[in-house]
Protein backbone atom coordinates (compact mmCIF):
# COMPACT_ATOMS: atom_id res chain seq x y z
CA UNK A 1 0.00 0.00 0.00
CA UNK A 2 0.92 3.68 -0.65
CA UNK A 3 2.30 5.39 2.20
CA UNK A 4 -0.64 8.26 2.09
CA UNK A 5 -3.16 5.08 2.32
CA UNK A 6 -1.85 4.71 5.83
CA UNK A 7 -2.75 8.68 6.67
CA UNK A 8 -6.01 8.32 4.76
CA UNK A 9 -6.98 5.15 7.56
CA UNK A 10 -5.75 7.80 10.60
CA UNK A 11 -7.98 10.16 9.41
CA UNK A 12 -11.07 8.00 9.24
CA UNK A 13 -9.98 6.03 12.63
CA UNK A 14 -10.35 9.43 14.55
CA UNK A 15 -13.38 11.01 12.57
CA UNK A 16 -15.05 7.54 12.86
CA UNK A 17 -14.19 7.07 16.47
CA UNK A 18 -15.63 10.30 17.16
CA UNK A 19 -19.15 9.95 15.62
CA UNK A 20 -19.70 6.73 16.98
CA UNK A 21 -19.07 8.13 20.58
CA UNK A 22 -21.03 10.87 19.87
CA UNK A 23 -24.03 8.91 18.80
CA UNK A 24 -23.92 7.75 22.38
CA UNK A 25 -23.63 10.80 23.92
CA UNK A 26 -26.67 11.91 21.91
CA UNK A 27 -28.76 8.87 22.85
CA UNK A 28 -28.13 9.83 26.32
CA UNK A 29 -28.29 13.41 26.31
CA UNK A 30 -31.74 13.13 25.22
CA UNK A 31 -32.44 10.09 27.95
CA UNK A 32 -31.22 12.42 30.70
CA UNK A 33 -33.07 14.97 29.67
CA UNK A 34 -36.73 13.13 29.77
CA UNK A 35 -37.48 12.89 25.93
CA UNK A 36 -39.39 9.96 24.18
CA UNK A 37 -38.26 7.12 22.91
CA UNK A 38 -39.08 7.61 19.20
CA UNK A 39 -36.86 10.48 19.77
CA UNK A 40 -34.10 8.71 20.90
CA UNK A 41 -34.64 6.20 17.88
CA UNK A 42 -34.94 9.26 15.39
CA UNK A 43 -31.43 10.31 16.02
CA UNK A 44 -30.33 7.22 13.39
CA UNK A 45 -32.82 8.72 10.44
CA UNK A 46 -31.42 12.45 11.13
CA UNK A 47 -27.77 11.59 10.50
CA UNK A 48 -28.86 9.68 7.60
CA UNK A 49 -31.18 12.82 6.34
CA UNK A 50 -28.63 15.48 4.37
CA UNK A 51 -27.06 12.20 2.90
CA UNK A 52 -30.62 11.86 1.11
CA UNK A 53 -30.87 15.54 0.95
CA UNK A 54 -27.29 16.10 -1.12
CA UNK A 55 -26.68 12.80 -2.06
CA UNK A 56 -26.77 15.42 -6.09
CA UNK A 57 -24.36 17.79 -4.77
CA UNK A 58 -21.28 15.95 -2.64
CA UNK A 59 -20.10 13.63 -5.27
CA UNK A 60 -19.50 16.53 -7.55
CA UNK A 61 -18.49 18.65 -4.26
CA UNK A 62 -15.66 15.84 -3.34
CA UNK A 63 -14.45 15.75 -7.32
CA UNK A 64 -13.99 19.72 -7.49
CA UNK A 65 -10.90 19.58 -5.18
CA UNK A 66 -8.36 17.49 -3.60
CA UNK A 67 -10.03 15.22 -1.01
CA UNK A 68 -8.11 15.47 1.66
CA UNK A 69 -9.13 19.00 1.84
CA UNK A 70 -12.99 18.15 1.56
CA UNK A 71 -12.42 15.44 4.87
CA UNK A 72 -11.01 18.53 6.35
CA UNK A 73 -14.20 20.74 5.76
CA UNK A 74 -16.00 18.02 6.88
CA UNK A 75 -14.84 17.67 10.04
CA UNK A 76 -15.31 21.29 11.09
CA UNK A 77 -18.97 20.63 9.67
CA UNK A 78 -19.11 17.96 12.19
CA UNK A 79 -17.62 20.27 15.31
CA UNK A 80 -20.10 22.68 14.61
CA UNK A 81 -23.07 19.90 15.07
CA UNK A 82 -21.50 19.25 17.82
CA UNK A 83 -21.45 23.11 19.89
CA UNK A 84 -24.97 23.24 18.39
CA UNK A 85 -25.38 20.39 20.35
CA UNK A 86 -23.77 22.09 23.33
CA UNK A 87 -25.10 25.52 23.25
CA UNK A 88 -29.18 25.17 22.82
CA UNK A 89 -29.77 23.18 19.56
CA UNK A 90 -32.12 20.43 20.35
CA UNK A 91 -30.28 17.02 19.61
CA UNK A 92 -31.93 15.93 16.90
CA UNK A 93 -31.03 19.08 14.76
CA UNK A 94 -27.57 18.97 15.94
CA UNK A 95 -27.14 15.38 15.09
CA UNK A 96 -28.68 16.05 11.82
CA UNK A 97 -25.54 18.71 11.04
CA UNK A 98 -23.45 16.05 11.90
CA UNK A 99 -24.21 13.83 9.71
CA UNK A 100 -24.16 16.99 6.91
CA UNK A 101 -20.67 16.97 7.63
CA UNK A 102 -20.72 13.15 7.45
CA UNK A 103 -22.74 13.13 4.20
CA UNK A 104 -19.67 15.26 2.80
CA UNK A 105 -17.32 13.10 3.74
CA UNK A 106 -18.09 10.44 2.72
CA UNK A 107 -17.30 10.42 -1.20
CA UNK A 108 -14.19 12.01 -0.64
CA UNK A 109 -13.44 8.93 1.54
CA UNK A 110 -13.73 5.83 -0.61
CA UNK A 111 -13.43 7.93 -3.89
CA UNK A 112 -9.90 8.60 -2.83
CA UNK A 113 -8.85 4.73 -2.48
CA UNK A 114 -9.79 4.57 -6.29
CA UNK A 115 -7.65 7.83 -7.14
CA UNK A 116 -4.73 6.17 -5.26
CA UNK A 117 -4.81 2.52 -5.33
CA UNK A 118 -5.33 0.13 -8.78
CA UNK A 119 -8.19 -2.13 -8.96
CA UNK A 120 -6.22 -4.99 -7.98
CA UNK A 121 -5.70 -3.50 -4.67
CA UNK A 122 -9.74 -2.21 -3.71
CA UNK A 123 -10.87 -5.36 -2.01
CA UNK A 124 -7.61 -5.84 0.44
CA UNK A 125 -8.04 -1.53 0.69
CA UNK A 126 -11.90 -1.67 0.86
CA UNK A 127 -10.95 -4.68 3.85
CA UNK A 128 -8.90 -2.94 5.89
CA UNK A 129 -10.61 0.43 6.00
CA UNK A 130 -13.71 -1.53 6.53
CA UNK A 131 -11.58 -2.95 9.41
CA UNK A 132 -10.31 0.19 10.49
CA UNK A 133 -13.97 1.44 10.63
CA UNK A 134 -15.08 -1.26 12.43
CA UNK A 135 -12.48 -0.60 14.87
CA UNK A 136 -13.50 2.76 15.53
CA UNK A 137 -17.42 1.86 15.90
CA UNK A 138 -16.20 -0.66 18.40
CA UNK A 139 -13.47 1.85 20.41
CA UNK A 140 -16.25 4.49 19.64
CA UNK A 141 -19.13 3.08 20.97
CA UNK A 142 -17.06 1.75 24.22
CA UNK A 143 -15.92 5.13 24.97
CA UNK A 144 -18.83 6.80 24.20
CA UNK A 145 -20.54 4.47 27.15
CA UNK A 146 -17.79 5.46 29.17
CA UNK A 147 -17.82 9.17 28.76
CA UNK A 148 -21.18 9.38 29.76
CA UNK A 149 -20.63 6.65 32.85
CA UNK A 150 -20.48 7.95 36.49
CA UNK A 151 -16.54 7.37 36.99
CA UNK A 152 -15.35 8.96 33.70
CA UNK A 153 -17.90 11.70 33.68
CA UNK A 154 -17.64 12.85 37.57
CA UNK A 155 -13.88 13.69 36.52
CA UNK A 156 -14.52 15.64 33.70
CA UNK A 157 -16.88 17.97 35.19
CA UNK A 158 -14.63 18.40 37.96
CA UNK A 159 -12.59 20.61 34.56
CA UNK A 160 -13.21 24.08 35.14
CA UNK A 161 -12.01 27.15 33.17
CA UNK A 162 -11.38 30.02 35.07
CA UNK A 163 -14.02 33.18 34.30
CA UNK A 164 -15.90 30.99 32.07
CA UNK A 165 -19.47 29.34 32.40
CA UNK A 166 -19.39 26.80 29.68
CA UNK A 167 -22.74 25.92 31.07
CA UNK A 168 -21.27 21.91 30.45
CA UNK A 169 -22.78 20.27 34.16
CA UNK A 170 -24.18 16.81 32.51
CA UNK A 171 -22.40 13.79 31.72
CA UNK A 172 -23.20 13.12 27.65
CA UNK A 173 -22.58 17.40 27.71
CA UNK A 174 -19.27 16.90 29.15
CA UNK A 175 -18.78 13.49 26.83
CA UNK A 176 -19.61 16.01 23.59
CA UNK A 177 -17.30 19.01 24.66
CA UNK A 178 -14.38 16.09 24.57
CA UNK A 179 -15.47 14.52 21.45
CA UNK A 180 -15.00 17.88 19.52
CA UNK A 181 -10.84 17.53 20.15
CA UNK A 182 -11.20 14.12 18.38
CA UNK A 183 -12.46 15.74 15.44
CA UNK A 184 -10.00 18.06 15.57
CA UNK A 185 -7.26 15.34 15.47
CA UNK A 186 -8.85 13.96 12.60
CA UNK A 187 -9.14 17.51 11.26
CA UNK A 188 -5.18 17.32 10.95
CA UNK A 189 -4.49 13.82 9.33
CA UNK A 190 -6.63 15.42 6.74
CA UNK A 191 -4.39 18.08 5.97
CA UNK A 192 -1.57 14.98 5.57
CA UNK A 193 -3.22 13.16 3.04
CA UNK A 194 -1.44 13.61 -0.20
CA UNK A 195 -2.72 15.04 -3.62
CA UNK A 196 -3.58 12.06 -5.91
CA UNK A 197 -2.80 14.12 -9.26
CA UNK A 198 -6.16 13.12 -10.38
CA UNK A 199 -7.83 16.32 -12.64
CA UNK A 200 -10.08 18.06 -10.64
CA UNK A 201 -13.91 18.73 -12.12
CA UNK A 202 -15.00 22.22 -10.65
CA UNK A 203 -18.64 22.74 -9.61
CA UNK A 204 -21.21 23.79 -12.18
CA UNK A 205 -21.58 28.00 -11.36
CA UNK A 206 -25.32 26.31 -10.73
CA UNK A 207 -25.81 23.92 -8.97
CA UNK A 208 -29.22 22.55 -10.19
CA UNK A 209 -27.82 21.55 -13.28
CA UNK A 210 -25.94 18.57 -10.96
CA UNK A 211 -29.88 16.94 -10.51
CA UNK A 212 -30.10 15.42 -13.69
CA UNK A 213 -25.95 14.38 -13.93
CA UNK A 214 -26.67 12.23 -10.36
CA UNK A 215 -30.32 10.90 -11.61
CA UNK A 216 -28.63 9.59 -14.72
CA UNK A 217 -25.24 8.29 -12.88
CA UNK A 218 -28.14 6.79 -10.31
CA UNK A 219 -30.09 4.78 -13.17
CA UNK A 220 -26.34 4.12 -15.12
CA UNK A 221 -25.52 2.24 -11.66
CA UNK A 222 -28.99 0.47 -11.52
CA UNK A 223 -29.12 -1.06 -14.53
CA UNK A 224 -25.60 -2.17 -14.39
CA UNK A 225 -26.06 -6.08 -14.55
CA UNK A 226 -23.27 -5.96 -11.75
CA UNK A 227 -24.02 -2.68 -10.32
CA UNK A 228 -27.56 -3.37 -9.90
CA UNK A 229 -26.73 -6.07 -7.74
CA UNK A 230 -23.56 -4.96 -5.52
CA UNK A 231 -25.74 -1.97 -4.77
CA UNK A 232 -28.81 -3.48 -3.40
CA UNK A 233 -27.02 -5.91 -1.32
CA UNK A 234 -24.66 -3.01 0.14
CA UNK A 235 -28.02 -0.53 0.47
CA UNK A 236 -29.88 -3.35 2.50
CA UNK A 237 -26.87 -4.29 4.58
CA UNK A 238 -26.41 -0.50 5.52
CA UNK A 239 -30.09 -0.18 6.03
CA UNK A 240 -30.25 -2.85 8.53
CA UNK A 241 -26.54 -2.12 10.38
CA UNK A 242 -27.01 1.51 10.25
CA UNK A 243 -30.67 1.12 12.52
CA UNK A 244 -29.14 -1.58 13.91
CA UNK A 245 -26.57 0.21 16.62
CA UNK A 246 -29.90 1.63 17.99
CA UNK A 247 -31.69 -1.38 18.19
CA UNK A 248 -28.62 -3.67 20.03
CA UNK A 249 -29.02 -0.82 23.00
CA UNK A 250 -32.77 -0.86 23.00
CA UNK A 251 -32.47 -4.80 23.11
CA UNK A 252 -29.81 -4.89 25.68
CA UNK A 253 -31.94 -2.96 28.07
CA UNK A 254 -35.38 -4.69 27.67
CA UNK A 255 -33.62 -8.09 27.59
CA UNK A 256 -30.30 -7.52 29.83
CA UNK A 257 -31.94 -3.96 31.76
CA UNK A 258 -28.32 -2.99 30.74
CA UNK A 259 -27.51 0.68 30.97
CA UNK A 260 -26.71 3.04 28.06
CA UNK A 261 -22.90 2.42 29.44
CA UNK A 262 -23.46 -1.30 29.88
CA UNK A 263 -25.50 -1.66 26.36
CA UNK A 264 -23.05 0.12 24.68
CA UNK A 265 -20.00 -2.48 25.02
CA UNK A 266 -22.35 -5.09 23.09
CA UNK A 267 -22.57 -2.73 19.38
CA UNK A 268 -19.16 -3.57 19.82
CA UNK A 269 -19.29 -6.48 20.21
CA UNK A 270 -21.40 -6.57 16.99
CA UNK A 271 -18.25 -4.71 15.39
CA UNK A 272 -15.89 -6.69 16.74
CA UNK A 273 -17.32 -9.72 14.60
CA UNK A 274 -17.65 -7.21 11.58
CA UNK A 275 -13.83 -6.31 11.64
CA UNK A 276 -13.08 -10.27 11.53
CA UNK A 277 -15.38 -10.56 8.43
CA UNK A 278 -14.19 -7.71 6.57
CA UNK A 279 -10.09 -8.46 7.50
CA UNK A 280 -11.02 -12.40 6.45
CA UNK A 281 -12.98 -11.32 3.16
CA UNK A 282 -10.07 -8.76 1.95
CA UNK A 283 -7.60 -11.86 2.14
CA UNK A 284 -9.71 -14.49 1.05
CA UNK A 285 -11.82 -12.58 -1.47
CA UNK A 286 -11.38 -11.19 -5.44
CA UNK A 287 -13.78 -8.76 -7.13
CA UNK A 288 -15.23 -11.69 -9.36
CA UNK A 289 -16.74 -13.74 -6.71
CA UNK A 290 -18.63 -11.51 -4.77
CA UNK A 291 -21.65 -12.40 -6.10
CA UNK A 292 -21.74 -15.77 -4.86
CA UNK A 293 -21.84 -14.26 -1.15
CA UNK A 294 -25.60 -13.16 -1.03
CA UNK A 295 -26.78 -16.55 1.00
CA UNK A 296 -24.92 -15.18 3.61
CA UNK A 297 -27.40 -12.44 4.09
CA UNK A 298 -29.87 -13.70 4.14
CA UNK A 299 -28.71 -16.27 6.57
CA UNK A 300 -27.94 -12.77 8.52
CA UNK A 301 -31.62 -11.66 8.50
CA UNK A 302 -32.76 -15.10 10.11
CA UNK A 303 -30.04 -14.76 12.90
CA UNK A 304 -31.24 -11.46 13.90
CA UNK A 305 -34.75 -12.80 14.54
CA UNK A 306 -33.27 -15.35 17.04
CA UNK A 307 -31.85 -12.17 18.86
CA UNK A 308 -35.17 -12.45 20.60
CA UNK A 309 -34.85 -15.46 22.09
CA UNK A 310 -31.87 -14.18 23.98
CA UNK A 311 -31.23 -13.34 27.39
CA UNK A 312 -28.06 -14.22 28.77
CA UNK A 313 -24.98 -12.01 27.81
CA UNK A 314 -22.61 -15.13 27.87
CA UNK A 315 -24.97 -16.10 24.57
CA UNK A 316 -25.87 -12.41 23.18
CA UNK A 317 -21.82 -11.94 22.63
CA UNK A 318 -20.30 -14.55 20.74
CA UNK A 319 -23.69 -14.63 18.76
CA UNK A 320 -23.35 -10.96 17.96
CA UNK A 321 -20.06 -11.39 17.00
CA UNK A 322 -21.19 -14.34 14.57
CA UNK A 323 -23.72 -12.13 13.50
CA UNK A 324 -21.28 -9.13 12.81
CA UNK A 325 -18.71 -11.49 11.00
CA UNK A 326 -20.80 -12.50 8.38
CA UNK A 327 -22.08 -8.99 7.88
CA UNK A 328 -18.79 -7.98 7.46
CA UNK A 329 -17.32 -10.78 5.08
CA UNK A 330 -20.71 -10.15 2.90
CA UNK A 331 -19.92 -6.53 2.84
CA UNK A 332 -16.75 -5.79 1.84
CA UNK A 333 -16.47 -8.02 -1.19
CA UNK A 334 -19.78 -6.33 -2.48
CA UNK A 335 -18.60 -2.66 -1.58
CA UNK A 336 -15.58 -3.31 -3.89
CA UNK A 337 -17.34 -4.92 -6.71
CA UNK A 338 -19.75 -1.20 -6.41
CA UNK A 339 -16.96 0.97 -6.37
CA UNK A 340 -15.62 -0.88 -9.01
CA UNK A 341 -18.27 -0.31 -11.43
CA UNK A 342 -18.86 2.92 -10.31
CA UNK A 343 -15.89 3.83 -11.52
CA UNK A 344 -15.61 2.53 -14.77
CA UNK A 345 -19.43 4.10 -15.44
CA UNK A 346 -18.97 7.25 -14.12
CA UNK A 347 -16.01 8.29 -11.46
CA UNK A 348 -15.30 7.57 -7.79
CA UNK A 349 -16.68 10.94 -6.47
CA UNK A 350 -20.40 10.32 -8.17
CA UNK A 351 -20.50 6.69 -7.86
CA UNK A 352 -20.00 6.92 -4.19
CA UNK A 353 -22.40 9.71 -3.90
CA UNK A 354 -24.79 7.38 -5.44
CA UNK A 355 -24.26 4.34 -2.93
CA UNK A 356 -24.48 7.10 -0.18
CA UNK A 357 -27.71 8.58 -1.54
CA UNK A 358 -29.47 4.53 -1.93
CA UNK A 359 -27.79 3.26 1.52
CA UNK A 360 -28.79 6.71 3.78
CA UNK A 361 -32.23 6.54 2.34
CA UNK A 362 -32.43 3.03 3.46
CA UNK A 363 -31.12 3.50 6.49
CA UNK A 364 -33.34 6.61 6.60
CA UNK A 365 -36.84 4.56 5.70
CA UNK A 366 -36.13 1.56 8.36
CA UNK A 367 -35.60 4.40 10.75
CA UNK A 368 -38.33 6.08 10.46
CA UNK A 369 -39.97 2.65 10.49
CA UNK A 370 -38.27 2.26 13.71
CA UNK A 371 -39.15 5.39 14.99
CA UNK A 372 -43.08 4.54 14.38
CA UNK A 373 -42.89 1.46 15.99
CA UNK A 374 -41.69 2.76 18.97
CA UNK A 375 -44.37 5.38 18.62
CA UNK A 376 -47.18 2.86 19.32
CA UNK A 377 -48.13 1.25 22.56
CA UNK A 378 -47.98 -2.18 21.37
CA UNK A 379 -49.24 -4.08 24.22
CA UNK A 380 -52.57 -3.18 23.34
CA UNK A 381 -52.67 -5.04 20.37
CA UNK A 382 -53.69 -8.65 20.00
CA UNK A 383 -49.77 -9.33 18.50
CA UNK A 384 -48.81 -8.77 22.16
CA UNK A 385 -51.34 -11.33 23.75
CA UNK A 386 -50.36 -13.84 21.13
CA UNK A 387 -46.98 -13.38 22.09
CA UNK A 388 -47.49 -13.23 25.67
CA UNK A 389 -46.15 -10.10 25.72
CA UNK A 390 -48.84 -8.15 27.30
CA UNK A 391 -46.92 -6.75 30.63
CA UNK A 392 -44.03 -5.76 28.55
CA UNK A 393 -42.76 -2.48 29.07
CA UNK A 394 -44.09 -0.36 25.53
CA UNK A 395 -40.58 0.70 24.61
CA UNK A 396 -39.29 -2.80 25.35
CA UNK A 397 -41.72 -4.54 23.27
CA UNK A 398 -40.98 -2.18 20.17
CA UNK A 399 -37.48 -2.97 20.40
CA UNK A 400 -38.73 -7.14 20.05
CA UNK A 401 -40.96 -6.27 17.08
CA UNK A 402 -38.93 -3.83 15.21
CA UNK A 403 -35.42 -6.76 15.48
CA UNK A 404 -38.16 -9.36 14.05
CA UNK A 405 -39.37 -7.02 10.92
CA UNK A 406 -35.88 -6.15 10.77
CA UNK A 407 -34.64 -9.66 10.69
CA UNK A 408 -37.51 -11.17 8.33
CA UNK A 409 -36.72 -7.72 5.69
CA UNK A 410 -33.34 -8.20 5.63
CA UNK A 411 -33.74 -12.18 4.61
CA UNK A 412 -36.48 -11.60 2.37
CA UNK A 413 -35.25 -8.77 0.42
CA UNK A 414 -31.47 -10.45 0.29
CA UNK A 415 -33.77 -13.64 -1.12
CA UNK A 416 -35.15 -11.17 -3.94
CA UNK A 417 -31.77 -9.67 -4.97
CA UNK A 418 -30.36 -13.40 -5.14
CA UNK A 419 -33.42 -14.29 -7.89
CA UNK A 420 -32.57 -10.90 -9.34
CA UNK A 421 -29.25 -12.37 -9.94
CA UNK A 422 -30.19 -15.79 -10.96
CA UNK A 423 -31.99 -14.16 -13.66
CA UNK A 424 -29.41 -12.27 -14.62
CA UNK A 425 -27.40 -14.95 -15.03
CA UNK A 426 -29.91 -16.62 -17.85
CA UNK A 427 -31.24 -13.48 -19.54
CA UNK A 428 -27.57 -11.32 -19.97
CA UNK A 429 -25.02 -14.44 -19.96
CA UNK A 430 -23.05 -12.59 -22.27
CA UNK A 431 -23.06 -9.07 -20.61
CA UNK A 432 -22.10 -10.82 -16.83
CA UNK A 433 -19.41 -12.38 -18.39
CA UNK A 434 -18.17 -9.12 -19.85
CA UNK A 435 -18.45 -7.70 -16.66
CA UNK A 436 -17.17 -10.40 -14.86
CA UNK A 437 -14.06 -10.40 -17.30
CA UNK A 438 -13.52 -6.40 -17.00
CA UNK A 439 -13.11 -7.22 -13.00
CA UNK A 440 -10.80 -10.31 -13.27
CA UNK A 441 -8.66 -8.51 -15.43
CA UNK A 442 -8.94 -5.47 -13.20
CA UNK A 443 -8.45 -7.18 -10.07
CA UNK A 444 -5.18 -9.51 -11.88
CA UNK A 445 -3.32 -6.30 -13.66
CA UNK A 446 -5.36 -3.08 -12.27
Amino acid sequence: MKRGFYTIMSAQFFSSLADNALFVAAVELLRTGGEPEWQRAALVPMFALFYVILAPFVGAFADSMPKGRVMFISNAIKVVGCLMMLFGSHPLIAYAVVGLGAAAYSPAKYGILTELLPSSQLVKANGWIEGLTIASIILGVLLGGQLVGHAISARLLLIDIPMINTGIDTAPEAAIALLIFVYIIAAWFNTRIPHTGVDMRPLPKNLLTLLPDFWQCNSTLWKDKLGQISLATTTLFWGVSGNLRYIVLAWSAAALGYSTTQASSLVGVVAIGTAVGAVLASLRMTLEHATKLMPLGIAMGLLVVLLNFIDNVWVAAPFLILLGAIGGFLVVPMNALLQHRGHNLMGAGRSIAVQNFNEQACILFLGAFYTLVATVDWSEFAIAEALDLEDTDPAHLSAYLAITLFGLIVAGVMWLIKRWHASNQIKHKAELDRLLEIARNDNLHG
